[in-house]
């Protein structure tokens, strides 16, 4: 099959097509954009009383013994002695 005749079947296949009308197109576009905005409201509404309220209540938390201190170095590029960040030094 010749790439020409590929392309007549391409447009014939379109006439088949049932397209929707202008009206249709924008109430869908119209819908998508509204589900759009409620789904990104209803995520950051979510996201704020999570971070609100981990926010409020993570400085009553105490830590426990169990979980182990991470002790973090910085090396300058260039370097080959660690420094002391500014966590270590309390």
């Amino acid at each position: 099959m010749s790439f020409i005749q590929y392309l007549k079947d391409t447009r014939g296949e379109l006439h088949h097509v049932a397209w929707p009308t202008r009206t249709q197109t924008i109430l869908y576009t119209v819908i998508v954009m509204a589900i759009s905005v409620f789904v990104a409201f209803y995520l950051g509404l979510f996201d704020f009383i999570f971070t609100t309220g981990l926010s409020r209540i993570l400085p009553y938390v105490e830590p426990t013994s169990a979980a182990p201190q991470l002790e973090v170095t910085q090396i300058p590029v260039g370097s080959t002695t660690p420094t002391a960040t500014p966590a270590e030094a309390n």
